[in-house]
């Protein structure tokens, strides 16, 4: 493969779908770990990506044939011996995972006659291929369809018994099924790589050896793992439970509201709701002893900002809300990627504008960024010391607790993408149904 050229030649990945490889979501943005790093090494390359997405069962000829600069799939050099790698970029192992209802699993001796399911192609299935040379009457069963979530989930609820995992998913799975348990190691830790083919370029691997090198040590790598793991590991499994349940008693009553105030401010319904939860459990009744009001706990200067005549009208409430946080959004800076300037904005929501201006000073005086959420919850709590704040002339403030906030709305979003559906307006339904019917050539649907 010729040297990935700026207007020439673009890098070439190999990859397939996977909550850490390749996704997208509601609105066909494509996201995943691996994606998200090998963007930051093709613009390190200054250029850009042409991704070969294949299927499970496509992948490993796919693999064979070479046609492509970097294999990206959470792969260990031992998915092809004859393939040269990166050096290690992570480490993980197998892991059986099993519902906390049925007796735990200790010893691999104890997959005796049992039934356990992966992904089709694998690392997982591999390592369960192995085994069945050891344990008597391990049955496998591989999996085409769908991702390791709904495999997950499919545990969760029962219609399957065991499943192998990758132990890198562990704290991400376990927001969307609560009951997950995982008691037995399957394999050792082994290197996760990009593997570049039977015969790599050989400027293109050094640039990328040198690339997953810096990474490691300025910052780049932790910053994109706490973009998809910093924020699984705060809610307890009560919590999470509990908030599944809310989602079918409570949230019916009030989902037009959430997606009324989607229509006027074009935050997704479901962040808006997730905070509301946090705020205040979905309860519209819900007052603190700081006398902050409603389903999303206004105060009482931000109500009257927001023109809101009662507090505890969950309607108002809710608009005025998202509204706020808008303005908030615009406040933190239009320069600001997201989802970090939506991120900055919620710890504004908790603690005020003024107190997080000032956590932005203290990170400047600090020699940190500003403008990226991995930095800033590393300053916020830094606000309730007086060695601190009084470095930067203002008051104390509980920083800490805006960053638990942020984490554990993070959390309830990504359970409600899972569980909900995006809104779509009239106008939406209206085309996807002219989509499906056939429109016309001369048809056009305007949203009004």
């Amino acid at each position: 493969m010729p040297f990935p050229t700026p207007a020439q030649h673009d890098l070439i990945v190999l990859t397939r779908p996977g909550p850490l490889t390749y996704s997208n979501d509601d609105n066909g943005n494509t996201l995943g770990l691996e994606h998200d790093l090998i963007e930051a090494f093709a613009q390190d390359l200054g250029v850009g990506v042409d991704y070969v997405v294949a299927g499970p069962d496509e992948f490993n000829a796919e693999l064979g044939r070479g046609r492509y600069h970097l294999a990206t799939a959470w792969l260990s050099p031992d998915d092809n011996p004859q393939l040269q790698a990166t050096p290690p970029i992570w480490l993980s192992a197998d892991v059986l995972a099993q519902n906390d209802a049925s007796l735990p699993l200790t010893d691999k001796a104890q997959l005796a006659g049992k039934t356990v399911h992966a992904m089709a192609g694998s690392r997982q299935a591999a390592t369960l291929h192995r085994l069945t040379g050891e344990i008597t009457d391990l049955k496998v069963v591989e999996v085409s369809e769908g991702d390791i979530l709904d495999l997950l989930e499919a545990l969760g609820n029962g219609k399957v018994d065991y499943v192998v995992m990758d132990a890198n998913l562990e704290d991400l799975a376990t927001q969307f099924v609560p009951t997950l348990n995982t008691t037995l190691e399957l394999s050792e830790e082994k290197p996760i790589v990009w593997l570049l083919g039977s015969r790599p370029n050989a400027e293109l691997a050094a640039r990328a050896k040198a690339f997953i090198e810096r990474i490691q040590l300025d910052g780049t790598l932790a910053r994109l793992e706490d973009r998809y793991f910093g924020h699984v590991r705060r809610l307890e499994q009560a919590d999470i439970v509990k908030f599944m349940g809310e989602i079918e008693a409570t949230l019916p009553r009030l989902r037009k509201h959430f997606q009324a105030a989607e229509a006027v401010t074009g935050i997704d319904w479901r962040l808006i709701a997730s905070i509301a939860y946090h705020e205040s459990h979905w309860d519209p009744n819900a007052t603190s002893y700081t006398n902050v009001r409603g389903i999303m706990m206004l105060t009482e200067e931000t109500a009257d900002r927001m023109g809101v005549s009662n507090r505890l009208d969950p309607q108002e409430s809710i608009l005025a809300g998202a509204r706020y946080l808008n303005i908030l959004r615009e406040q933190v800076g239009e320069n600001i990627q997201e989802p970090d300037r939506t991120w900055l904005a919620l710890a504004a929501y908790n603690i005020g504008p003024g107190h997080f201006n000032a956590a932005r000073r203290l990170a400047k005086v600090l020699g940190s960024e500003d403008n990226n959420w991995f930095e800033m919850k590393r300053i916020l709590p830094l606000l309730a010391q007086s060695k601190y704040y009084q470095r930067i002339k203002s008051s104390r403030a509980r920083g800490g607790e805006a960053v638990i906030l942020v984490e554990n709305i993070r959390s309830y979003y990504d359970i409600l993408q899972r569980n909900e559906r995006p809104y779509l307006s009239l106008a939406d339904k209206i085309e996807g149904m002219a989509g499906r019917l056939g429109s016309s050539p001369g048809l056009k649907l305007k949203h009004p």
